[in-house]
Formats: structure tokens, C-alpha cells, sequence
């Protein structure tokens, strides 16, 4: 009788280790864009950039979840063939934004420069 104790507990702790590989291999699904834009993940954060002709949007995810935007801040760079600009995008709501007239389309390369709490991290995006 131990011995089929012993037996159901190995099994089930296998199937907890399946389980939760599974949960991991989940987690790497996370990185969809939320808001139509393109997805990056910089040091665990994940940068989402939404380029329109009149709006430029980064929203930031950590590890899923909205990050705090109010106190941060970022600068991006739109290179569009040999044409480049330079955008500030300040906080709006759940976002970094900018609103103007923007060079934008499939093919535009973009780095941003986002700075959270004083800490900087550089996002590299190409749209599609």
C-alpha cells in the first residue's frame, strides 16, 4: 500500500513539473501586441509602439500588466527610408504619447529611448 503512495506521489509531481513547463511556454505568448502596435521586450518589460500618421503611442507592460507611465518619459527616433525625426512623447493616461504629423509606415524603423524612474532602456522597433 506505501508503495502505491510512494508511486501516485512521483506521478503527480511529474505532472506538476509538465504543468508548469506548460505555464512558462504560456507566458512567452504575452508579448502580443495589446493595442496594434509592435511588440519588444527590453529587460522584462515589454514596449508596445503604435505609429499613426498623427499619433506616436508606447505603452509598457511588466510581465502583463500596465506599468506606471506618470513619471516617465521617452524620446523616439523614426527613421522612414533616408528621412529621420525625432518625437518626445510625454504620459497620457496608460501611455507615453505624441500627437503631430509623422512619417510612418511599413518598413519604418523606430528606437526609443524610454527613461522610467530614472532608469533608461532602449527599445528597437521596425513596423509592419
Amino acid at each position: 500500500m506505501k508503495m502505491h503512495t510512494l508511486i501516485a506521489s512521483v506521478a503527480l509531481a511529474a505532472a506538476g513539473t509538465v504543468h508548469a513547463a506548460g505555464e512558462k511556454h504560456d507566458h512567452a505568448h504575452e508579448h502580443k501586441p495589446m493595442h496594434g502596435g509592435v511588440v519588444v521586450e527590453v529587460k522584462d518589460m515589454d514596449y508596445e509602439l503604435v505609429a499613426k500618421p498623427t499619433a506616436i503611442q508606447l505603452y509598457l507592460r511588466d510581465h502583463g500588466k500596465a506599468a506606471d507611465v506618470s513619471k516617465a518619459s521617452a524620446k523616439v527616433t523614426l527613421l522612414t527610408g533616408t528621412e529621420k525625426q525625432e518625437v518626445e512623447l510625454k504620459p497620457a493616461g496608460d501611455k507615453l504619447e505624441a500627437t503631430g504629423s509623422f512619417k510612418v509606415g511599413p518598413g519604418t524603423k523606430a528606437v526609443a529611448v524610454v527613461t522610467v524612474n530614472g532608469k533608461p532602456a532602449t527599445a528597437r522597433f521596425t513596423l509592419k
